[in-house]
Order: C-alpha cells, then sequence, then structure tokens
C-alpha cells in the first residue's frame, strides 16, 4: 500500500466547529471497527479524494491515526448535493486476513449483437452483494454483453467462474437480457393503456347544491 491517509484526532463540537472544519478543506470523520476503538478525526479532503481516485470505492488503505497506522475502507459518506464536498465519512477499520461482504457495482463492456439488430438491452440488476478478502473485492465488476443476442440473458451463475470473490446472490438472477424491439402494434396499444378514456366529470351548480 502506499502512503497512509493522515488524520487528526477532533473534540466532538458543535454544528459551527464542523463548519469551520469544513471551510479550512477538512472533513470531519470518524474510525470504528477492527481492534479500533470509535474514534472522532478530520482528514483533508483533498488527500481523501486522492486515496479514493488510488485505491477505489471499496479499496483498502492505510489510515494514520494518532500515529497508528490501521488498515482501513471507506464504509460511508456524505456529500453536499449542490457543491459535491464532502461533508462526512466513516472509516471501518478491517482485518485484512478476514473476508467482508461488500456491494460492488456491475459495469457493461462492449455492444451486443442484438442491440445492433435493434433489440433493447435491459439490466435488472446493477450490483452485486460480494464477500471476499479485502485484497480481492473488485472496485467494479465488468460483463461483456457483445455476443448477446435478443432473448438472451446473462445471469449472476455465468459470472462465478475464475473469480477470485465468492457473489452471495441467487444464481438465476438476471444482470442483464436483450429484449426484442416493440413493434408499433404495441407502442399503439401502450400509448392506448397510458393515455386511457378521458373520464368526465360532474360539474355540480352551486346554486342547485344549496336547494
Amino acid at each position: 500500500m502506499s502512503t497512509a491517509l493522515q488524520s487528526e484526532k477532533r473534540e466532538l463540537t458543535p454544528q459551527s466547529g464542523l463548519r469551520q472544519l469544513r471551510h479550512e478543506g477538512k472533513v470531519p470523520s470518524v474510525v470504528y471497527g477492527f481492534n479500533t476503538e470509535s474514534t472522532s478525526i478530520s482528514v483533508e479532503e483533498r488527500d481523501l479524494i486522492k486515496t479514493i481516485q488510488q485505491h477505489g470505492r471499496n479499496g483498502a488503505f492505510k489510515l494514520d491515526v494518532d500515529g497508528k497506522k490501521v488498515d482501513v475502507m471507506l464504509s460511508d459518506y456524505q456529500a453536499d448535493v449542490l457543491t459535491g464536498k464532502v461533508e462526512h465519512a466513516d472509516f471501518l477499520a478491517i482485518n485484512m486476513s478476514e473476508e467482508l461482504e461488500v456491494d460492488v457495482a456491475i459495469q457493461l463492456t462492449g455492444q451486443s449483437v442484438g442491440e445492433k439488430a435493434g433489440g433493447v438491452v435491459q439490466q435488472p440488476l446493477w450490483e452485486v452483494k460480494v464477500k471476499a478478502k479485502p485484497s480481492d473485492i473488485p472496485e467494479h465488476i465488468e460483463v461483456d454483453v457483445s455476443k448477446l443476442d435478443i432473448g438472451e440473458t446473462i445471469q449472476v451463475s455465468d459470472m462465478r467462474e475464475g473469480a477470485k470473490y465468492e457473489i452471495l446472490n441467487e444464481d438465476e438472477e438476471i444482470i442483464v437480457l436483450i429484449s426484442a424491439p416493440r413493434t408499433d402494434a404495441e407502442l399503439e396499444a401502450l400509448d392506448e393503456e397510458t393515455s386511457g378514456p378521458t373520464e368526465e366529470v360532474e360539474v355540480v351548480n352551486e346554486k342547485d347544491e344549496e336547494k
């Protein structure tokens, strides 16, 4: 692993104190987990972003906590919706020899034969739950769809061979399928179902209602 992400211990402070930390470019954080007491810390936002870029969202890295280097993963974080700035981060201390369960994103690669023929690519499953040692957890899992024709699917069972991790989802779960394009008649029927008949609303005359 590369240089440890540096952190500083911090005292529990009111919101004004947290805002000041963020104004200084720091991220209020907490580290907890394996052989580690829950500790409030702060890290430099730019260093945190560089670390995530280097190791990935599911990657393990070293965090320097009061001079002690701890193996951690980024458990969770919150970012400002408007600015994108990281507002808070949770670091999970881990045992590098023990397996963890994490959600890993699925990325489709290639253009399928079926799509070229007019079919529609559908992806019911966007991530799978993986069990593995921290060093074997992938940042994402690529699924090549280039050979898929209309009516064909790729299931979880198709992804297991040769992997260094265990996928905990059921074999029958469909990751991607190529469906046939809708006919003009089907599209017209769908439009009719969506629009539906216009319901007549009865208008009650206020004077009649008073009688």
